[in-house]
C-alpha cells in the first residue's frame, strides 16, 4: 500500500513539474540567438498523454489488486468450510466407532456371562477339552474379527453331545478312542467330502482325551512305506496319508485358538513339546536331502516340518535362516504365506522372493510379494513378462521346422499351461490395467484350437479296430465317427447304436438270455436257438459271413 500511496503521491504532482517545465521553455525562447522548432503546446499536449496513459495503467493495476484479493478471501472462507466439514465428519466416524466399540464390548460381556451361567449349570470336569466347553478368550473389540472355524467353535453350544459334529458322528468316536490310525483310514474312505469332513474335525477334537497327543500319534507313519512306483513317482496313500497329517495339525491349532491360556497350557504340555521337538529333530535331516527345484514349491514334507512347528510352538528351537531356505519348497501352497507370519519369518521374505525370482518362479514371486506388501520392492508386471518371456524361450525348440509333432505339441501344451498361469496371477490380484489379459487370451484360444486340430488329425490316421455288426453276419470296420465324411456314410449306424466300450467280450452261458440294448427293439433276428453261439458284452454275434455294403 505504501508504493501505492507514492505512485498516486507522484502522478499528482505531474501537473507542477510541467508548469515548471513551462516557465523554464519560456525563458528558453526569450534568448534572440536560439531558434527552436518545437513548440510549447506540443510538448504539453506530450507530458499530458504521458500522464493520463500512467494513470489508466495504475487504476488497472488497483483493480487487479482488488480482484486478487477478493479471489484469496474467497479461497479462504472455502477452506474455512471445508475443514469444518472434514472436522465435523471425523468426530462423526469417532461416535460411531466408539458406539460399534462398546456395543461389542457389551456383547462380549454378555457372552461371558452367558457361559459362566451354563457352565455353573453343568457338572465340572477335570480338563476344559475334555468336558467340549469351548472357552471364550479376552480379547478386545478389534480382534473380534477370526476365523470362522474358530468362530463355529466358540458359537458351539456346550450342552451338544456331539461338540458341534452333525454330519459324521464317527469323528467323535474315533477321537475318544484316540485311534489315530482309525481317525486317518476314515479320512481316507470319506475323501470325496473332505471339506464337510476337515469342518467337523476341530470339533470332534475336543472329545480326544489329549488332542494333541493323538495328532503327535498320528504323524508316526508320515516316513513309513516311502517307496517309489516303478514310474518313480510315490505312492498315492502315501501322499494322501501325510496330506491328511498336514490337515489334523491345521485342525488342532483351529482348536487351540478357542482356548484359554490355562486351557493351551493343559493340552500343550510340555511333555507334549518335547514328543514334538522329537519328531521335527528326526524330519529335520529328511528335509536337507530334499532337491528345492524338484518339489516345485508343492513339497509336502517341508510343509508338515512348518506346520508341525506352528502348531506345537516349537519355531524357537530352530534356526529362522535355515526355516526360510524351506519357504520355497512350499511357496505354492496356499498356507505358505500364513505361515511363514506364524513362525516369525515375515522379515526373511524379501530373501526368499530374491531366489524365487532367480530360479524362475516368477509367479509364486508375485503371490508372496503381494501377500507380504513387497510390491514397491519387486514389480508384479515385470515380474510375469520375465516369466513369460523365459518359459517361450525354454519351450522353443532348436529347430522348429525339423521338430517332430510331439515335440510340436509338448511345446505348445507347456505354453499353453504358462499363459493360463500367468492369466490366473494378473486375475487374482487385478493387474488388467496394468497388463491386459486380452493378447494372452486370444494367444490361448489359438493354442487350444491348434491342439484340437492336431489331435483330429491324429486320431485320423490311426489304424481302426474292428467291432462286431448288429446284423449277425460278420464284422466290419470300426466307424470313425470324428471324420465327417464317414458320419454321413454311416448316419444310420450312429443314430441306431450308441457307443459302447468294452476291454474283452464276456461269454453268457445260457441261450436263452436275451441282453439286446433296449435301442434294437424293431431289428428282427431270425435265428433257431441251436444256433446261439458265443456272444460279445453287447449281444452281438460274431461267427457268420463278412458284412458287405
Amino acid at each position: 500500500m505504501d508504493v501505492t500511496h507514492s505512485v498516486e503521491t507522484l502522478i499528482d504532482s505531474t501537473t507542477s513539474k510541467i508548469q515548471q517545465l513551462q516557465k523554464a521553455f519560456a525563458e528558453l525562447e526569450s534568448h534572440k540567438a536560439l531558434t527552436l522548432n518545437l513548440k510549447w503546446k506540443e510538448l504539453e499536449e506530450h507530458f499530458h498523454g504521458l500522464e493520463k496513459s500512467l494513470k489508466r495503467r495504475f487504476d488497472e493495476v488497483e483493480d487487479q489488486e482488488r480482484e486478487y484479493e477478493t479471489k484469496t478471501t474467497e479461497a479462504r472462507q472455502k477452506l474455512e468450510k471445508r475443514e469444518a466439514a472434514i472436522l465435523a465428519k471425523e468426530t462423526a466416524s469417532l461416535e460411531c466407532l466408539q458406539k460399534k466399540r462398546d456395543a461389542a464390548a457389551f456383547a462380549v460381556a454378555n457372552a461371558r456371562e452367558k457361559h459362566r451361567k451354563m457352565a455353573s449349570e453343568t457338572p465340572s470336569c477335570p480338563d476344559d477339552y475334555q468336558s467340549g466347553e469351548p472357552k471364550v478368550v479376552d480379547k478386545p473389540p478389534d480382534s473380534l474379527n477370526s476365523e470362522n472355524n474358530s468362530d463355529d467353535l466358540k458359537d458351539t453350544p456346550n450342552d451338544d453331545e456331539h461338540f458341534g459334529v452333525k454330519s459324521y458322528p464317527q469323528l467323535v468316536q474315533l477321537c475318544e478312542e484316540m485311534d489315530s490310525a482309525g481317525l486317518h483310514k476314515f479320512i481316507s474312505d470319506n475323501r470325496k467330502n473332505l471339506a464337510a469332513v476337515r469342518e467337523e474335525i476341530p470339533f470332534a477334537l475336543k472329545a480326544a482325551a489329549n488332542p494333541a497327543c493323538m495328532v503327535l500319534d498320528s504323524l508316526e507313519d508320515f516316513y513309513s512305506g516311502e517307496v517309489a512306483n516303478l514310474d518313480g513317482k510315490k505312492n498315492s496313500d502315501l501322499l494322501g496319508s501325510r496330506r491328511t497329517c498336514i490337515m489334523l495339525m491345521e485342525c488342532l491349532s483351529i482348536l487351540l485358538k478357542t482356548m484359554n491360556a490355562e486351557s493351551v497350557s493343559k493340552v500343550m504340555s510340555a511333555e507334549v513339546k518335547m514328543q514334538a521337538k522329537k519328531i521335527a529333530g528326526e524330519w529335520k535331516p529328511k528335509l536337507d536331502a530334499l532337491d528345492v527345484d524338484a518339489s516345485n514349491g508343492n513339497s509336502l514334507e517341508a510343509h508338515a516340518f512348518l506346520q508341525l512347528l506352528d502348531t506345537f510352538g516349537i519355531a524357537s528351537d530352530f534356526n529362522d535362516v535355515e526355516l526360510s531356505r524351506l519357504v520355497p519348497m512350499v511357496s505354492r501352497r496356499r498356507q505358505a504365506a500364513d505361515l511363514c507370519r506364524s513362525l516369525g519369518l515375515s522379515d526373511k521374505m524379501p530373501g526368499v522372493i530374491e531366489v524365487l525370482v532367480n530360479s524362475g518362479r516368477q509367479i509364486d514371486a508375485v503371490n508372496l510379494a503381494f501377500a507380504f506388501e513387497l510390491t514397491e520392492q519387486f514389480f508384479p508386471v515385470p515380474l510375469l513378462k520375465s516369466y513369460l518371456k523365459e518359459a517361450k524361450k525354454v519351450s522353443s525348440p532348436a529347430k522348429p521346422g525339423n521338430a517332430s509333432p510331439t515335440a510340436q505339441n509338448d511345446v505348445s501344451e507347456r505354453e499353453l499351461t504358462v499363459l493360463k498361469a500367468v492369466i490366473k496371477c494378473i486375475e487374482e490380484h487385478k493387474l488388467e490395467e496394468q497388463y491386459p489379459v486380452d493378447p494372452l487370451q486370444k494367444r490361448v484360444i489359438q493354442l487350444e484350437k491348434a491342439k484340437a486340430d492336431q489331435k483330429r488329425v491324429t486320431e485320423a490316421t490311426k489304424p481302426q479296430p474292428k467291432r462286431p455288426r448288429a446284423n449277425s453276419v460278420g464284422y466290419a470296420p470300426l466307424v470313425n465317427n470324428n471324420n465327417a465324411a464317414d458320419k454321413n456314410f454311416y448316419g444310420r449306424v450312429t443314430d441306431r447304436y450308441p457307443p459302447y466300450m468294452y476291454d474283452r467280450p464276456y461269454m453268457y452261458p445260457t441261450p436263452n438270455d436275451n441282453h439286446c440294448p433296449p435301442l434294437l427293439g424293431s431289428a428282427m433276428y431270425n435265428m433257431p436257438p441251436a444256433a446261439h453261439g458265443n456272444y460279445f458284452g453287447n449281444a452281438y454275434q460274431y461267427q457268420a459271413a463278412a458284412y458287405l455294403h
